[in-house]
């Protein structure tokens, strides 16, 4: 079995540095642990969200669904991309288990074993790790801690070639919480398309973004029949644990993920597909709100990290992290946040974690009460002036 096609694709995944140091916190016995690292909203899922699974199940569905998803749902995903001017079709939307199936089924049909998947790193491990799954090879492309992980085409340009199956784009971003420039995504867009490679544009975080707008790649691009987008419900309504995403793209991609959704999950659990038509078309007061208070609060960490001497972060214009350099201290980044752990009760996720690009940095999620990160700033600084004191 060591020497299978398989077992070799698991041993090219990248070591899930993240969920280490969960299991780490989990075994830490601490009173007074701070959780700065869960990539998800601390809100309740919308009332009426809930209301429309619990009357869905009560009524019946829970039957298996056609594998592309119920038609409510694929009308409803279709309307809300139209009204931010992309040019889609129930006809080309699939749902399926989270944002995460929907990057993985799209690699597994733009990609064959051997092509190469550029991804702009830092960013989430996922789509590295999925890429080895598919039998193709990451390629990252470092972006610059030095300009605050701006995006750069022309870096990124330059890594696409006719071995490339897919460019990857992260905007807003996790970890950084950049948002990219969408006319350099146009050019990226251009060039891989002269290679023949699709570019995926995950949107998860597409709804929470703070100082401007963020245009949806497919709407602005003059090639949307190359782009794939890729969203979900579980950031925008705090539903990360019911697990509906979708993607949208051309009718070649769409049907072809329909096929192999057959073969892996055959459809997105039912009656959380009929909470998901209620958070895309019910009120939107509680994304509002929840929206407010992740930008008080990327505003009040942004200003504390301010006042932390030898640290630094670029500026999040969306998501709810910050990526705080902290290449000044002793260690890699996995060592300081287990300092950071074990002696200061802080979880934080290692920059190592994104790509060679995240190295020296740890990142920190704001989706947490706003007392809770106070108290984590609070130890993490006092961290800092300690190990920055010692080694003077």
């Amino acid at each position: 079995m060591t020497n299978s096609p398989v077992s070799h694709r698991v041993d090219r995944v990248e070591p899930q540095r993240i969920r280490h140091l969960f299991d780490l916190a989990n075994e830490h016995d601490a009173d007074d642990l701070v959780h700065l690292e869960l990539g998800e909203p601390d809100f309740p899922t919308p009332e009426h969200v809930v209301e429309a699974a619990v009357t869905a199940a009560h009524g019946g569905a829970t039957d298996y669904t056609p594998n592309a998803g119920i038609d409510p749902l694929r009308r409803a995903v279709a309307d809300r991309l139209r009204s931010h001017g992309v040019d889609a079709d129930p006809e080309r939307v699939v749902v399926t288990t989270g944002g995460v199936e929907a990057l993985y089924l799209t690699l597994l049909t733009v990609t064959d074993p051997g092509d190469e998947v550029v991804v702009p790193t830092p960013a989430w491990p996922n789509p590295l790790s999925q890429t080895c799954l598919a039998g193709a090879n990451p390629v990252e492309v470092p972006l610059s801690p030095a300009d605050g992980f701006a995006f750069d085409a022309d870096r990124i340009i330059d890594a696409i070639s006719d071995r490339t199956g897919a460019v990857v784009l992260t905007s807003p971003s996790n970890p950084t919480g950049r948002v990219f420039d969408v006319s350099s995504m146009e050019r990226v867009v251009e060039a891989a398309v002269c290679h023949g490679a699709y570019v995926i544009a995950d949107e998860v975080y597409h709804e929470l973004t703070y100082d401007r707008p963020q245009p949806r790649l497919a709407a602005v691009t003059d090639r949307p029949e190359r782009v794939v987008t890729v969203d979900s419900c579980s950031k925008t309504y705090a539903m990360t644990g019911w697990r509906v995403g979708w993607l949208s793209g051309p009718e070649p991609v769409t049907a072809a993920v329909t096929k192999i959704h057959e073969s892996t999950t055959s459809c997105v659990n039912t009656p959380a597909q009929h909470a998901a038509v209620a958070a895309l078309t019910g009120p939107d007061a509680p994304v509002r709100e929840m929206k407010a208070a992740f930008e008080r609060r990327r505003d009040r960490v942004v200003a504390r990290l301010d006042e932390i001497p030898g640290v630094s972060a670029a500026y999040p214009e969306g998501a709810f992290y910050a990526f705080v350099d902290v290449s000044d201290l002793p260690g890699s980044s996995m060592e300081v946040a287990e300092r950071l752990l074990f002696e200061y009760d802080v979880v934080a996720a290692p920059g190592s974690a994104f790509g060679r690009a995240g190295e020296g940095h740890l990142r920190f999620s704001f989706a947490n009460d706003l007392e809770r990160v106070e108290t984590g700033l609070d130890r993490f600084d006092r961290m800092v002036r300690t190990e920055s004191h010692g080694a003077e």
